[in-house]
């Protein structure tokens, strides 16, 4: 099986003053974002991936140009524009201070499910494309690179939390209780019997151990020895001005 590492762009303009950005044009990396994706690049370079598929949105591309830009060889770069931001609606553009005070914010906060923003999409329904989106990027990648071939994924807190929460089997509603921070790497292996998440919302440590990783459709049972040489950093805390954690950009 192929593996995907799911990078969310780093900080932006937006992230750094409350405001939920959406779709809105021209929200770009500030300058701990632009490091951020730095650090990301950095640390992907460790492994030769054959791959970078991206959000259409500029925060993410700036953030995949920093991964490409790092690899030793020369991975294929694409556009996927259902991994796009959700279609916030009438939501976009305003501060998320002003958003927790409206009735629609608790819905989003213990029923993702059952939101649908105002003039815009459904929680459910953007789930829904960007797991499409992943799993075809997926096959196609192994189908040509094969089952050691590793990818890199770039979009948006929300998009990235809802294919975390299909991987791991948590429904939609509780998928909140996931964090994914600015320029955060996570991973994911799809196999026949069932998806294997090996780390969610990292952002330090080696990641060389995924180059002699050997996939693998079954579980270890009781276990097993873990992944060679690993030495992956563990979840990330989120930074002191990017707390707003319920709805992430």
């Amino acid at each position: 099986m192929a593996t995907v590492l799911l990078v969310r762009h780093g900080r932006t303009t937006a992230n750094a003053t409350g405001q939920l950005a959406g779709r809105t044009p021209g929200v770009h990396l500030d300058d701990r974002g632009r490091d951020q994706a730095s650090l990301t690049g950095e640390r992907i370079a460790a492994v030769p991936v054959v791959g970078v598929v991206s959000s259409p949105l500029e925060r993410c591309a700036e953030t995949a140009r920093a991964i490409v830009e790092r690899q030793r060889g020369t991975p294929s770069s694409s556009v996927e524009p259902e991994l796009t931001e959700c279609d916030y609606g009438q939501w976009q553009g305003r501060q998320l201070s002003d958003l927790a005070t409206e009735d629609l914010w608790r819905v989003v906060q213990s029923q993702p499910s059952a939101v649908v923003f105002p003039g815009g999409e459904s929680m459910a329904g953007m789930q829904a494309r960007a797991v499409a989106a992943i799993r075809r990027h997926d096959a196609a990648i192994e189908a040509e690179h094969g089952p050691g071939a590793v990818w890199v994924a770039v979009s948006h807190g929300d998009i990235i939390k809802s294919i975390l929460a299909d991987a791991l089997g948590m429904h939609l509603d509780v998928f909140q209780r996931l964090e994914v921070g600015p320029a955060s790497v996570s991973i994911v292996t799809y196999g026949a019997s069932r998806p294997r998440v090996s780390a969610t919302n990292t952002d330090s440590g080696d990641l060389s151990w995924l180059v002699k990783a050997i996939p693998s459709g079954d579980a270890a049972v009781g276990g097993g020895a873990g992944t060679p040489d690993a030495n992956g950093g563990g979840a990330s805390t989120p930074a002191e001005d990017d707390r707003t954690p319920r709805i992430v950009t």
